[in-house]
């Protein structure tokens, strides 16, 4: 019973989608072609295949890439052919294919790269996982920025999918040889750092073409589908990130019958940083969500509630989790969660797990003086509260509500005062 239901998570569905999409805007037409790839199912047997599956292995799916067309609408001109990022990974591409590519390990990637295309100044690494990123942070080497967005939620990032903007040297596959993720993405492999990767059979290793140019996709629009369960549609265009830099910011200004509130405190450079380093991150989140930043790294992200002092509370509770299970890693080589039940078994002295949560406690699992970023409005000062005793010292949301002033006043409260700044925005992602 139990290899056979691992085994349905090898099992390729064959998919009974069309090898060309017509998509009609009025009197201008998009093709799309069906990607597939040749795949070896059998020792000598190469078939024809597309996507393994959907979300789930009972769900046939495909990939189709933009052929030709380019498609115009009031004034926005959309992304033209020829563009194609993961849309567009062939055989050579995959440098190691693994286990067949489902639709989320392309999805956790193309999130990837929709959140790197703002964060390519830097080496930059993105762990996502279910569509959502659990650990993003800079570095001064690719193998720091891993290491550093690995170590932001190694809980999460277990079985992710990471995304790199830089080629992948010896030492970043060394750190990323030692754990186990379903695909790695970069624009290329310096020499024997595939050979490394490699050691891990099942893992997906990318080459995506174009990664090197990921910016310019900034600017480029796409329209969205969403289907209904009635067969109907809901089209959007793509959001484009207005917070590109600290003059795209404004400042927390509310007024409340009559009389004006401002914060007393203004960011600072790191905290204007971290900030433009969160927006960019929140973007690709599902909301409602609240994530922390320190130094252009995540410290936790709360996503998909319906409640933000509830996804507050969440990014919190991850945050401490995060930290001690660090910190345990580090000092131990084992999970915080073994250490609990080993502790509860009298395996391990209870003066090991006392000590990590000692110290996760006085540092306040690194939320002090991280920016909270939320990608709506605060209707209400409770978040930002609940945020304050944490110790963190900024906040970056969109601003908006009637009672921003209240969230003013909570800032100003704070000691010392927190700053905060509105983009003027929201950012939700459903």
């Amino acid at each position: 019973m139990g290899e056979d239901l691992k085994k349905m998570y090898r099992t390729i569905v064959g998919d009974h989608f069309p090898s060309e999409l017509r998509i009609t805007f009025g009197d201008q037409t998009l093709i799309y072609k069906k990607r597939t790839w040749d795949l070896e199912v059998e020792p000598g047997i190469v078939e024809r295949r597309g996507l393994r599956y959907g979300e789930n292995p009972d769900q046939e799916a495909a990939l189709y890439e933009l052929v030709a067309g380019n498609l115009i609408l009031g004034e926005a001109e959309f992304i033209s052919p020829g563009k194609g990022l993961v849309s567009n990974l062939t055989e050579a591409d995959f440098i190691q294919f693994g286990k067949h590519p489902s639709k989320t390990n392309l999805t956790d990637v193309d999130n990837s790269l929709n959140i790197l295309k703002y964060l390519m100044e830097k080496p930059c690494c993105i762990i996502v996982k279910h569509n959502n990123p659990c650990g993003v942070a800079y570095g001064s080497s690719l193998e720091e920025a891993f290491t550093r967005a690995f170590s932001a939620d190694r809980v999460a990032a277990f079985g992710g999918a990471i995304a790199l903007n830089r080629p992948v040297d010896k030492a970043c596959a060394e750190a990323i040889a030692k754990h186990y993720f379903e695909v790695v993405s970069a624009p290329d492999y310096e020499d024997g750092a595939v050979e490394i990767l490699k050691r891990k059979k099942d893992l997906r290793i990318i080459r995506v073409k174009r990664m090197d140019k990921l910016a310019e996709y900034a600017s480029f629009p796409v329209v969205e589908f969403k289907s209904l369960i009635d067969g109907g549609l809901i089209l959007q265009v793509s959001q484009k990130n207005r917070i590109r830099k600290k003059e795209d910011l404004k400042p927390a200004i509310a007024v409340k019958d009559g009389v004006e509130y401002k914060c007393l405190r203004d960011p600072d450079d790191r905290e204007l940083r971290d900030m433009i380093f969160g927006w960019a991150v929140e973007l690709g989140v599902t909301s409602n969500s609240v994530l922390f930043v320190k130094d252009e790294r995540t410290v936790a992200i709360g996503t998909g509630e319906q409640d933000r002092v509830g996804c507050t509370e969440i990014a919190i509770f991850k945050a401490y989790r995060n930290y001690s299970d660090w910190l345990c890693y580090t000092k131990l080589g084992i999970p915080y969660k073994q250490l609990e039940l080993e502790v509860e078994k009298g395996l391990r002295p209870k003066e090991q797990k006392e000590e990590i949560d000692e110290e996760t406690k006085k540092d306040k699992a690194g939320l002090i003086n991280a920016v909270m970023v939320s990608d709506g409005f605060l209707p209400f000062r409770d978040a930002a509260d609940v945020a304050i005793r944490q110790g963190i010292s900024a906040i970056l949301q969109p601003g908006g509500s009637v009672r921003d002033w209240e969230v003013i006043q909570a800032c100003n409260e704070a000691y010392p005062p927190v700053a905060m700044m509105f983009t003027g925005q929201r950012a939700f992602k459903h």
